[in-house]
């Protein structure tokens, strides 16, 4: 929205200077955007006189010019300055506009420095208009009459003074997009007295000749109220100075005196208006939707195709001009134009825009229509704009015709003085917030506030308090500390399972893992493939047709992400994802799942040999990390018995007894396959809901637990069947003795045909050491014996190996 200084200051009597009224607007919530202020532009340009103008002693088209500029001292003597000048009407007498040492220049794009030209000083400019850039003349300099105040700035002589301000207009305030509007917040906010808008109702001379009719269809809600006049007798040439003034101003280029004021009302009381050429207009006009195969060629000269859902005022030869969008170019006012007809309606502002949309017309009628204009104004700025065209274009004006009434937008709201102090915290009486309410133009009957037309946005009481508190000012608000409801250090906020989610994400990210976050919904192929894609989640109104049904699994996402970054040139991948899996459609068939993806190789190249391609180890790695992590028992037990998506023989289950905890390993190839991943991949995932709770529930670290007693460790050779997994001799070692025992690991496997031709067909080795850590006394050769025994008893009837020999 643009205006200038002075159209705002026709509805605001104010004395309040230019920056305050900035900060207002802005701080009442019209930001400002750009202030155009000729007085930053051209203050510096002042009348002047040219006392003597004499020729140049060494150029032909030069002349000296003593140039007296201001008045300077108490006898109101004038200052006087030495300018060369090259234009051929500078002369003795002439009254002109003076450009001093340090000026900028905007029409030259110079700072004026003390010069000398052909060894005569000049100090200063005498200025043409294009140098001042108010139009293209550069053929002499400026020429002012006698009386012209020597010493005045310019600006001020030929009421150039006057700022633009161009602010931006939230949806929700169509009243801002009127001049008066503006003016409006601004005296509630206390700079300024709004001015009385009288508006008398115009007296028709004859009847109008033509009859206006809103189809029944559009009466209802989207063509409530069509109205307008004929005026006769109008003569149609430029507007007047002022008008043209205003309109250029803002950015709008002047065209008649018909059409001017129609913009004027537009942007001065937000009443977008139309006139149409009665002597061009067949019959009568109705309100009416398109037809299918019309057209309209527009007054910006390009021809529409109309649909059927598209409002249209229409003659009997056709439409004539889109409704609350554009007019059009047949029955367009012109020069010749002597009879007109003055239409104002209202138009249902969904309609408009859908409009407006669809053939890609951005016009100011159509902003304002679909934002919500006022409809009670209807008939006042019909008036209005009338008095202006009889003032400006002289004419009869006829008899009002009408179609349809004003819609009831009547409205009452409960009003509580408290209710600010509750939801924004500014104390403010009542009687403050009582006369701010009606110097935005609400009426009080008792406790119940009704808003005017002009404000669509307020729709409750709460909206009241936003009012109150804008006009008011937000920036009065003071940080104050909620009142704790309890003494003492506030509990945890976060649910156990919160932060288990917080600390899984904290883990995989220290682990160099980066965090995706990818839609719940997937394509069925993609669910049907990691067990999903039953009826049960599929989503009735998918927002794509790749997003269909509910996922269940993160894998999908994850590997559609790195399929994305595989083809940008990023190979080497760690991902994971924390959210929600579904295994059916009911509210309890959802669980909280965290996976990791690796793909590529472990490090950068370096000379070292560092780079390797990641494999099943660095799964169960992060994985048991994340287990860790969050609170998992550290004995656990690997099965082998995974989903169709991961590698049958390279991949495992960690799990506490039929309790899976974590999966792991690598992915089956037919799904990286599918998938367009290049290379394999690894992944883990952990069920965060499967993982039990500690019995411990304490915000503390548990007292650290060591031992001043010497560790002792012991190494054991077991030879089994090939087919016997390590984790089973682990598990059973540490079976032996649970409190003295403190790990088991393994430290050596021999396998192959040198194992088998030493240790017999089918057979390995599996080496293991255990630590064993004393708590109360040092061990002796009798203990270490005894535990020794205990182990091998243990892992030989387990694994039905034996001690190797």
């Amino acid at each position: 929205m643009k205006f200038t200084l002075s159209w705002l200051r026709d509805h605001l009597e104010t004395e309040a200077p230019l920056e305050t009224l900035l900060d207002a607007l802005t701080d009442l919530g019209h930001e400002v955007e750009e202030v155009e202020d000729p007085a930053k532009k051209l203050g510096a340009f002042r009348i002047c006189r040219v006392i003597e103008a004499k020729q140049h002693p060494d150029a032909d088209r030069l002349r000296v010019c003593r140039v007296a500029t201001w008045p300077n001292g108490p006898d109101g003597a004038m200052e006087e300055v030495q300018v060369v000048c090259g234009a051929p009407n500078a002369r003795t007498g002439l009254v002109g506009v003076f450009a001093p040492v340090g000026a900028y220049v905007p029409g030259t794009d110079l700072l004026l420095k003390p010069g000398s030209i052909r060894g005569v000083e000049s100090m200063g400019m005498l200025c043409s208009e294009r140098e001042l850039e108010l139009s293209d003349e550069h053929n002499g300099i400026i020429d002012l009459p006698e009386d012209a105040p020597v010493g005045l700035r310019f600006i001020d002589y030929k009421g150039l003074n006057d700022p633009m301000i161009y602010i931006k207009v939230t949806p929700n305030r169509p009243d801002a997009l009127g001049v008066r509007g503006i003016a409006r917040d601004l005296a509630a906010r206390g700079l300024g007295k709004l001015k009385p808008l009288v508006i008398a109702a115009i007296a028709g001379k004859a009847p109008a000749g033509i009859k206006v009719t809103i189809a029944e269809e559009l009466k209802a809600k989207k063509a409530p109220i069509f109205a307008g006049r004929v005026i006769r007798g109008v003569k149609n040439g430029p507007s007047p100075e002022w008008l043209q003034a205003r309109l250029k101003a803002i950015g709008l280029r002047p065209i008649s005196a018909l059409v001017d004021i129609t913009n004027f009302f537009t942007f001065d009381l937000n009443r977008p208006l139309h006139v149409f050429d009665a002597d061009v207009v067949k019959g009568d006009l109705t309100v009416r939707f398109a037809r299918e195969g019309e057209e309209l060629l527009a007054l910006d000269g390009k021809t529409y195709a109309l649909k059927p859902e598209m409002m249209v005022i229409a003659d009997d030869n056709g439409p004539e001009s889109l409704a609350g969008v554009m007019g059009g170019e047949h029955s367009g006012c012109t020069e010749g134009t002597v009879n007109v007809f003055l239409e104002s309606a209202y138009w249902d502002p969904i309609t408009i825009a859908a409009t407006g949309r669809a053939l890609k017309i951005n016009s100011d009628a159509r902003y304002r229509f679909e934002r919500g204009i006022d409809p009670t104004f209807t008939l006042e700025g019909l008036d209005a704009a009338t008095r202006m065209v009889l003032d400006l274009c002289g004419g009869e004006p006829s008899d009002l015709v009408i179609d349809g009434a004003i819609p009831d937008v009547a409205r009452a709201y409960r009003f509580d003085a408290g209710r600010v102090g509750k939801l924004v915290g500014l104390e403010i009486s009542e009687d403050e917030q009582r006369n701010t309410l009606t110097a935005l133009g609400f009426t009080f009957d008792g406790d119940m506030v009704t808003p005017p037309g002009w404000r669509p946005d307020v729709l409750g009481e709460a909206d009241l308090v936003e009012e109150v508190a804008r006009v008011k000012s937000l920036s009065d608000l003071e940080g104050k500390p909620m009142p704790r409801q309890k003494p003492g250090v506030p509990a945890p906020v976060l649910t156990p399972v919160q932060t288990r989610e917080r600390t899984t994400r904290r883990t995989l990210a220290s682990l160099g893992y980066n965090e995706c976050i990818t839609y719940s919904f997937i394509d069925q192929k993609s669910a049907e493939a990691f067990g999903g894609g039953q009826d049960a989640v599929k989503i009735e109104n998918p927002i794509s047709s790749e997003m269909t049904h509910m996922r269940p699994d993160l894998l999908p996402g994850l590997l559609a992400a790195a399929a994305r970054n595989q083809a940008r040139g990023f190979m080497d991948l760690a991902l994971f994802e924390v959210g929600p899996v579904f295994s059916g459609g009911e509210p309890g068939e959802q669980q909280v799942i965290a996976t990791g993806l690796l793909i590529g190789h472990s490090a950068p190249r370096d000379p070292w040999g560092s780079r390797r391609p990641v494999d099943i180890f660095d799964a169960r790695a992060d994985a048991e990390a994340v287990l860790a992590a969050i609170g998992a028992p550290a004995r656990v037990q690997i099965t082998r018995k995974v989903a169709a998506w991961w590698h049958p023989g390279r991949s495992g289950n960690i799990a506490l007894g039929p309790n899976t905890l974590a999966t792991f390993g690598e992915l089956h190839p037919r799904v990286l396959r599918e998938a367009g991943i290049k290379g394999a991949a690894v992944a883990f995932t952990v069920i965060l809901p499967a993982i039990p709770q500690p019995k411990a529930k304490t915000t503390s670290r548990p007292a650290l637990a060591i031992s001043d007693l010497q560790a002792v460790e012991r190494d054991f050779a077991f030879v089994v069947d090939t087919s016997v997994e390590a984790l089973t001799l682990v598990n059973a070692a540490l079976g032996a003795d649970k409190v003295l025992i403190e790990t088991v690991r393994v430290f050596d496997q021999f396998t192959g045909e040198k194992a088998e031709a030493q240790m017999g067909p089918g057979k390995k080795s599996i080496a293991l050491s255990v630590r064993l850590q004393p708590g109360d006394k040092t061990l002796t050769d009798k203990d270490i014996e005894a535990v020794s025994a205990k182990i091998v008893e243990k892992v030989s009837k387990a694994s039905g190996g034996a001690l190797r020999g």
